[in-house]
């Protein structure tokens, strides 16, 4: 943080008015020319939240694309469809067992086993040959969509909520007041969406302990960076690959649990995830997990503030950003050069 600052004073100086700005629109009560200028306050807090969550289900699947494809260099295109495969498969637990928590283990081993069976077969014979990786993917991806929708049909299917979690929650963000008595109106928010975000933090700070501080961590950057070097050794760099593969699938599983609970889970969504994982690397950084929770923040936030005050230019929006971010610094905000 401090070099960034030495480095780039007046970037330093907008993103600190920047954040300034926001906190005091969050915290603030609105006059009444701003709620004339951008509308009411709740509509505003609710596209933030909006945004916050939805990252948080973007970084629950980009995390694990940046594991394979960033960290690994392993072009798996069919990430999108372990993310849809995951949602069925934890629609199909928690409506046979009644336990939404059961869903996301059961879903997460079963994803895994299928992400284990795609390093054995697939990209372990094509280790360094990214065009052939490439096309193989999408060719599995279109397998596997065609095989969902055969058995899943085209239907839309949610996962339902557990009881402990529905319903809002009231915030102690402020709204507004109301014009009677002069007491303030508190945003009430979906309990379930605060929960997941909590766990895609916890996650996300658990991965990055994992890859940074651990030994296997060390293992896994080691093999990226030098692989003979590390095989020489005696490290089984293969078993390393194929556990950190699973893992991946594993979380982009879990994230179709995500998903299917606040959103819903039908066909076409495995390309849109795979699409909104490719941008988030792209703009966080390959193979870094700090880089893919900003990029995830950035882009979930560009996609509900644009839906709410710019919708016929919310897509645009989202890959403005991408496109910037390749103008000004390709290997991504917190990638490596």
């Amino acid at each position: 943080m401090r070099r960034f600052v030495e480095r780039n004073p007046f970037w330093s100086i907008v993103i600190l008015v920047a954040v300034a700005v926001l906190v005091w629109s969050i915290f603030a009560v609105w006059p009444d020319w701003l709620v004339d200028a951008i509308g009411r306050k709740k509509i505003f807090l609710n596209a933030l939240f909006n945004g916050i969550t939805l990252g948080a289900l973007y970084f629950l699947v980009a995390s694990g694309f940046t594991l394979i494809f960033g960290l690994m260099r392993n072009v798996n295109l069919a990430h999108g469809s372990l993310y849809l495969f995951g949602g069925y498969i934890g629609y199909e637990i928690a409506d046979w067992s009644g336990s939404w928590l059961l869903a996301f283990p059961v879903t997460f081993l079963v994803v895994a086993v299928l992400g284990v069976a795609l390093q054995l077969a697939v990209f372990r014979r094509m280790q360094g040959q990214d065009l052939r990786q490439t096309l193989v993917t999408i060719g599995i991806s279109i397998v596997l969509a065609d095989l969902m929708l055969w058995i899943w049909g085209g239907d839309f299917f949610q996962i339902l909520t557990p009881e402990w979690l529905s319903g809002p929650v009231e915030t102690f963000l402020v709204t507004g007041v109301k014009r009677s008595s002069g007491d303030p109106i508190f945003l009430k928010y979906p309990m379930v969406r605060l929960v997941i975000l909590a766990a895609a933090i916890v996650i996300g700070v658990g991965m990055w302990l994992l890859l940074n501080r651990t030994r296997i961590g060390m293992l896994v950057r080691a093999g990226v960076d030098d692989r003979e070097m590390l095989t020489a050794t005696g490290v089984n760099i293969q078993l390393v690959f194929v556990a950190v593969f699973a893992f991946g699938a594993g979380l982009a599983g879990m994230a179709g649990v995500v998903g299917g609970t606040f959103q819903s889970i039908a066909p076409g969504e495995d390309t849109r995830f795979l699409l909104a994982s490719l941008v988030v690397v792209i703009v966080g950084g390959m193979g870094s997990i700090p880089g893919a929770a900003l990029g995830a923040l950035l882009i979930g936030l560009a996609e509900q503030f644009g839906s709410v005050y710019m919708p016929t230019y919310a897509v645009v929006l989202t890959f403005l950003i991408m496109v910037l971010v390749l103008a000004f610094r390709p290997q991504g905000i917190l990638g490596r050069a």
